[in-house]
């Protein structure tokens, strides 16, 4: 059912995007279109990277889930820097953590947890990320706003550029202890056995196609989508900073979310939780890095200098999540307090 909307979104938004482009339909009718026809975009990407993730074995696998889990927030950020848009590229990252971290999350956790009383997840792999999480959002991105008030700017971009270095070097590291070192070493045995069953959706033929398809015309509308922004935020009172933390995130996100809490639903909490934490992790340990080092290619460029409340909030999303998995199981009331969570920042966020 929900492959058959994202299939007609599709054969409906990119023609009426390119239509509309062209003939300079008004800002806001086209900011619709282009979201809706990038979640649909995204989620034909993701159906893509799952099969071939299948045929080609789990860890060029995730290595593909790597690169393309974030790929769709990644085009739109590259768009919103070439534009100079630097406040909304730093606010969708922020808003990507929150919304993986606190909606994604306390979706999964609320909706799997309404159909099950407990629902269980792999405790080593919960302490493992909650340590990455804690350098990742804390280290990383708290560390260069304390170091910098008093830098001038080639300092405080170059502290961002070394800083980006390393992240994206442990990212990688992160990766190939997953994938390679420590494959198996803390997997449950039924997990296993669950994975060799399972059958991919398209050829590895089709797959490639569809997914090279689907990212050039994300890479079109993206680049149609930021010239929105700024006709958009005036007609609806949005400042940047929430365009960012709110709009763009759950858009370049969206076919991610739908499909952790269909898993959560399934009771496939370790993938759920997955999805979840290992979206953050790859935001802030490779795109946010990566975009830093894109922007010194632009005029402006692009610090990982974050604001206090965005700071705040991401520090807070962690530990709170942190709290909450650390357990190994979780509940719907967790879910629900995680929620509760994402909707005070969003209310904050929209008021600022």
């Amino acid at each position: 059912m929900v492959n058959k909307i994202f299939l007609g979104l599709v054969l409906l938004g990119v023609p009426l995007s390119v239509l509309g482009s062209l003939l300079h339909w008004p800002s806001v009718i086209m900011f619709i279109v282009y979201c809706l026809t990038i979640v649909a975009l995204a989620g034909f990407m993701g159906r893509a990277t799952e099969s071939l993730a299948i045929v080609m074995g789990p860890r060029i696998g995730g290595l593909l889930n790597a690169t393309f889990g974030n790929a769709v927030e990644l085009i739109i950020s590259v768009f919103s820097l070439k534009a100079g848009l630097v406040g909304v590229v730093l606010a969708s990252l922020t808003g990507s953590v929150l919304g993986n971290l606190l909606l994604v999350a306390g979706l999964s956790f609320f909706i799997g947890g309404t159909k099950y009383k407990r629902q269980k997840f792999n405790v080593f792999d919960a302490r493992h990320n909650a340590g990455l999480l804690i350098f990742a959002v804390i280290v990383a991105f708290v560390i260069p706003e304390v170091f910098t008030q008093n830098m001038s700017e080639s300092s405080t971009m170059s502290l961002s550029v070394g800083i980006s270095i390393i992240l994206i070097l442990l990212y990688l590291a992160a990766l190939f202890f997953k994938l390679v070192t420590h494959r198996g070493v803390y997997q449950h045995h039924q997990k296993t056995k669950e994975h060799e069953e399972e059958e991919p959706e398209w050829s590895k033929k089709k797959a490639i196609i569809i997914l090279a398809a689907a990212t050039l015309a994300v890479a079109f509308v993206s680049e149609k989508l930021v010239h929105t922004f700024s006709e958009v935020g005036e007609t609806f009172g949005w400042t940047e900073l929430f365009i960012g933390v709110i709009i763009v995130a759950i858009v370049g996100n969206a076919a991610e979310h739908a499909s952790a809490v269909i898993m959560a639903y399934k009771n496939k909490m370790d993938v759920a939780v997955e999805i979840a934490v290992g979206s953050t992790l790859q935001v802030a340990m490779f795109v946010a890095p990566v975009l830093v080092l894109i922007s010194l290619m632009y005029p402006t460029h692009m610090p990982l200098i974050f604001t206090w409340p965005e700071l705040i909030s991401m520090v807070s999303a962690v530990f709170l999540m942190i709290m909450i998995s650390n357990d190994g199981e979780t509940n719907w009331f967790e879910g629900l307090t995680l929620l509760a969570a994402y909707f005070i920042m969003g209310i904050g966020f929209y008021l600022l």
